[in-house]
């Protein structure tokens, strides 16, 4: 025990020998099946190495499409071309997701061309407009075509800042830029202000969902770099994409499976990744993702998924009027308000949307008709519950029978 990494670090086999490829983050330098979106992307940056203004570009797709990757893999090559032709070329990503407001996606943009010795722009306390500004006079100092790409453009807070970098080339002498805006949402411009998709001007590109076949030759090609000689059964891959493809061709989902596969085969110290570790890997990742939902609910769906908790373990067949009866004690319990039936209702309907329960529509005949409620793993959510504050101690709890008596 003095020294438990060194013991095992010793025991440990790896099938791996790089892990990183098997992450949504690696960017290949082959990207099966995205030859035909790579060359319409291309052709749309192209005049960035004449130095002229390439359109702005919308790329659209559902999770797990390529969409970054492809706009990650042409930016390499648009930088690589412009070196060799001496032409100023310079790509900016940002994810908005985590950059979400005006200020913070000007002062990233802005902070990207600033020298090492230069006073950087902080994360608050300027005014937007100066931000503007230092980012107006930083690109106009390095000069040629700068590509701003912008990751989750759907989770921007407001519409001023598309406007904004839109209309950078109407304050630019020298220098040009164009933005590449990627979202899930194929609606998403027809909610923007008229005069932000006036000042866009934009071309859209749409990436199709992955087949499982493609999704095999992806993992395949992954698979090479990633793994060590004879460490994969023959099915493991087609098992990993025929999954992944049931979800929207989704290659993170497939390439998250392979993944945490070979880490549960590495943990158990066996040498080759099979089928099992597969199903394994299946579970551990719904679980996780199921933790994360729970987490960020709010606190009276938390409320109502206790209640359901609660009442699976009580009854045999919990219906919609027994949670109700749970839920109001442990409001009581937590001191919080009580909604009414029909909000808890729609709560209930919330969560089984989510697919953290299932909510089941039975008739009871003359009685009317109501739903019969079971929770995904119940041990888990139950203990990440237990983690927040706000839930009440059930240890003493004994509910009141008498509604499912009568």
């Amino acid at each position: 025990m003095k020294d438990i990494f060194h013991n095992l670090l010793e025991s440990s086999q790896s099938i791996l020998k790089n892990k990183e490829v098997l992450r949504p983050s690696y960017v290949p330098d082959i990207l099966p099946h995205r030859e035909k979106q790579i060359e319409e992307l291309a052709k749309i940056l192209v005049p960035a190495l004449k130095g002229e203004t390439p359109s702005n570009v919308f790329i659209y797709g559902k999770t797990g499409t390529g969409k970054t990757a492809v706009a990650k893999f042409i930016g390499k090559q648009l930088m690589k071309k412009g070196k060799e032709l001496n032409v100023v070329t310079n790509f900016v990503y940002i994810n908005c997701e985590i950059v979400d407001t005006q200020y913070r996606v000007l002062q990233n943009v802005a902070n990207h061309f600033i020298r090492a010795w230069e006073e950087r722009i902080p994360f608050t306390g300027w005014p937007t407009d100066e931000v503007y500004s230092r980012l107006v006079n930083s690109i106009e100092k390095r000069g040629g075509v700068t590509i701003i790409v912008l990751d989750e453009v759907d989770k921007l807070k407001g519409d001023e800042v598309l406007y904004n970098l839109s209309r950078l080339n109407y304050d630019l002498q020298r220098a040009r830029t164009s933005i590449i805006g990627i979202s899930n949402d194929l609606k998403f411009t027809e909610f923007l202000d008229p005069r932000v998709k006036s000042s866009l001007g934009e071309e859209n590109i749409v990436f199709p969902p992955y087949s499982a076949d493609e999704l095999c030759d992806i993992l395949g090609e992954r698979a090479k770099i990633a793994f060590r000689e004879n460490a994969l059964e023959e099915n493991v891959i087609p098992l990993c994409a025929a999954i992944a493809a049931q979800e929207h061709g989704d290659a993170r989902r497939a390439l998250d499976l392979l993944r945490v596969a070979a880490e549960i085969a590495e943990r158990n110290g066996e040498s080759k990744l099979t089928e099992k570790h597969v199903r394994m890997a299946e579970n551990k990742i719904e679980l996780d993702r199921v933790t994360e939902i729970v987490r960020t609910l709010p606190v009276q769906s938390k409320l109502v998924l206790m209640s359901a908790i609660v009442g699976n373990e009580l009854y045999d067949d919990l219906t919609t009027g027994d949670l109700y009866q749970i839920y109001k004690d442990l409001c009581r319990l937590a001191g919080v308000n009580i909604l009414t039936q029909r909000r808890v209702a729609d709560l209930i309907s919330e969560l089984d949307m989510l697919g953290i329960i299932t909510a089941r529509v039975i008739s009871k005949g003359r009685y009317g008709r109501t739903r019969q409620i079971e929770v995904f793993a119940p041990t888990k959510i139950k203990e990440t519950l237990e983690k927040n504050e706000a839930m009440p101690n059930l240890r003493n709890y004994k509910p009141n029978l008498q509604s499912k008596l009568l």
